[in-house]
């Protein structure tokens, strides 16, 4: 596995986790999986402190020390930690926050969920989404981009099959198109802030510039320049 490193300092690393892997052996017990793969590289234990679904890519942490994974679960917790993600979907969402109560957990009840969307550029019926959830729950930037009837292209769960079976014919893009791509957060020793671009790589980067969207290639996508769609 090919792993991109990001930041790392006395807390924690953070990596560019590749699309298709698991972040570590859970629900599914894979050969390979992304904690394993940092482990063996600075030889030394981490934690994982989040998680990312096994088809998104982008900023993922690991602390260092179990003192700093009870820093970063309560930041998590509270909401002091803010992660973005850019998606290309079929449709365009309104610009504003989707408020839609969803499952935390398989069969669990709906518990409350925000996410606030944003287009930065569209082409055609499809359309290149900044999401920045204000809430952590399962799968919710998939389900909350669903619910508003605009799916990622590549969901194989929430999503359209003809539209993603376009993206492999004309883009050969074969992955979901969610990539998380910046990470901001206070540094659990220090307090101060950090904030973690994770560069889109790949398939999925090939295909924003097909269709002519932004890469995001020179900071995170606050600063990225790219205009929001009319």
């Amino acid at each position: 596995m090919e792993l991109t490193f990001l930041h790392r300092d006395q807390s924690c690393v953070v990596v560019n986790k590749p699309s298709g892997v698991i972040v570590h052996r859970g629900l599914a017990n894979d050969a390979d999986d992304v904690m394993r793969a940092v482990r063996n590289r600075i030889r030394m234990h981490v934690y994982p402190v989040h998680r990312l679904d096994r088809g998104t890519s982008g900023a993922l942490v690991f602390a260092l020390s179990s003192d700093s994974a009870r820093v970063f679960g309560k930041a998590f917790e509270e909401g002091r930690v803010e992660k973005r993600y850019w998606a290309i979907t079929r449709g365009k969402p309104q610009d504003g926050e989707i408020d839609h109560a969803i499952q935390n957990r398989e069969g669990g009840p709906r518990v409350p969920a925000v996410t606030r969307v944003r287009c930065l550029a569209m082409n055609g019926r499809y359309a290149l989404v900044e999401a920045h959830p204000l809430t952590g729950r399962l799968h919710q930037v998939r389900r909350h981009l669903k619910h508003v009837s605009c799916p990622i292209i590549g969901d194989t769960n929430y999503g359209k099959g003809e539209h993603n079976r376009y993206f492999r014919e004309h883009y050969d893009l074969h992955r979901l198109a969610l990539h998380a791509i910046s990470i901001s957060f206070e540094q659990p020793e220090t307090g101060e802030r950090v904030s973690v671009h994770a560069p889109l790589e790949g398939q999925l980067r090939s295909t924003l510039v097909a269709l002519g969207f932004p890469t995001g290639d020179s900071a995170a996508s606050d600063e990225s320049g790219a205009a929001v769609c009319p």
